[in-house]
């Protein structure tokens, strides 16, 4: 199928650092007369205005001449890959310990594909594609792209497209950012799942996913206990569980790219993405109403909601890796349980209103921000902020150089199915560094598919 159509704030300690910064009342309001959002529905950024901000780097796609271009050529993993990281990785120690011999034996099975190039001014970012050859005949036929496309009503864009959920497709910082920034990207149009006009299914497609064949997470199960001796099609569908898009992360490992969703869940420091379940009814997912300052259920949003996460050195579940959750919200502070959108998207209006999300780094803490009109809300801006260390809910990761940190929050992992046992020692040792790299885009090599478009990618520094 073509996807031709683009729908036209815990403890005191905690509640003390929560910054909400909601423009104006309760009701929709429109961004200042003769700002630059005119065409956009944005309101000037706060850094274009400030002067505390100096602009280092933007990329607004009016034009997209690769760089530095790899092509497709076959990653087969292993440490001699340039995209080996840790036992997370695609053929990873932690799904061997698991899977043994029969996942080994999946993993043969698929042959990877990936193809990087750089693109801006000096090539200061890059696109990172990876793809499977499902049948044999090469992965062009499906293979994920970003490209540049000129959309109607809002001019040149990036285009994101990953037409299935065996590929991925992100925008990263090339190089690592510095030590103190903040970076912003705009989000033109997105048909990454949730509802449209009220309904999960909408032009052929069920929660955004294409429904042609088997669609699973195969071969990388997150639970240690799942059931290896199985064929593709008996692993977990994916197309009624849950889709989804990363609008802007902030990762702890040089050369960011796509990779199996568990990798993914251990190397974010912060991130603002949506989480699309297909007709969910349980508790494990939440909205906070801003206007009332109250918890609602998934049902009162559409599933296009935003979830701005710090993460946290906490294992998030009991018999698979990831990280914990910090959420502020105009509903208060949460850490774990079910997760809280701040606020939902409305895709049916894009791209005549747009969203802007930020990430800052400064004076010892993140900042998340998203700005735009949202269900239920009007036109906002929502931002929350987090210490690297507030001596209770660390950041995970937060550290780019070994001296900002002492080894406080080191601890080891250890995961147990029968017989079958694997440790990750050391997950946040003394002497350890990790860089931050932005990314947005889709990176989870087997969950998710759509598109999306973004604009106005911007890099700002402290000014002089």
């Amino acid at each position: 199928m073509v996807r031709a159509r683009v729908w036209a704030p815990g403890g005191l300690a905690v509640a003390a650092l929560l910054v909400p910064m909601l423009a104006g009342g309760a009701g929709a309001e429109e961004p200042p007369a003769g700002s630059a959002a005119a065409g956009s529905s944005l309101a000037e950024s706060a850094a274009e205005s400030s002067a505390d901000w100096q602009l280092l780097h933007s990329e607004n796609f009016g034009r997209l001449i690769p760089g530095d271009d790899t092509g497709w050529f076959a990653d087969k993993d292993g440490p001699d890959s340039p995209y080996h990281v840790d036992h997370y990785d695609n053929d990873g120690e932690y799904f061997r310990t698991f899977g043994g011999e029969t996942f080994d034996q999946h993993l043969a099975g698929i042959d990877l594909y990936r193809r990087s190039f750089t693109f801006g001014r000096d090539g200061w970012l890059t696109a990172e594609l990876a793809a499977r050859d499902t049948d044999g005949q090469g992965v062009e036929n499906e293979a994920p792209s970003i490209t540049r496309s000129v959309l109607r009503g809002a001019g040149p864009t990036g285009r994101i497209d990953v037409p299935t959920h065996h590929g991925g497709a992100i925008v990263r910082s090339t190089e690592p950012l510095p030590e103190e920034y903040r970076v912003e990207v705009t989000l033109r149009a997105i048909d990454f799942g949730g509802q449209r006009d009220g309904e999960w299914d909408y032009d052929g497609m069920v929660n955004g996913y294409v429904p042609t064949g088997c669609k699973t997470f195969f071969p990388w199960a997150g639970g240690a206990t799942w059931n290896y001796d199985q064929d593709e099609c008996d692993f977990h569908d994916v197309t009624t569980d849950s889709n989804g898009f990363y609008y802007l992360s902030i990762m702890d490992y040089d050369r960011p790219a796509p990779h199996n969703n568990v990798f993914i869940h251990t190397h974010r420091k912060v991130v603002m993405d949506g989480y699309n379940r297909y007709r969910y009814t349980g508790n494990g997912l939440r909205y906070c109403d801003p206007a009332t300052g109250e918890l609602q259920p998934y049902e009162w949003g559409s599933g296009n909601g935003v979830n701005m996460l710090f993460m946290t050195p906490d294992r998030r579940y009991a018999n698979q890796p990831g990280t914990e959750y910090l959420m502020h919200s105009e509903c208060g502070t949460e850490v774990g349980g079910g997760i809280v959108s701040q606020v939902d998207l409305m895709p049916e209006m894009m791209p005549r209103h747009s969203y802007r999300f930020a990430v800052e780094r400064r004076d010892g803490k993140y900042v998340l921000e998203a700005t735009g009109y949202f269900r239920h809300v009007g036109y906002r801006t929502v931002r929350y902020e987090q210490p690297f260390d507030d001596g209770e809910n660390p950041i995970w990761h937060y550290n780019q150089r070994a001296d900002e940190y002492d080894g406080r929050h080191n601890g080891t992992w250890t995961y147990t199915a029968g017989e079958r046992t694997f440790v990750d020692e050391d997950i946040w040792p003394a002497g350890s560094a990790y860089p931050d790299y932005f990314l947005v885009g889709q990176p989870h090599m087997n969950y998710y598919e759509g598109s999306a478009h973004i604009d106005d990618i911007r890099l700002y520094v402290p000014a002089d």
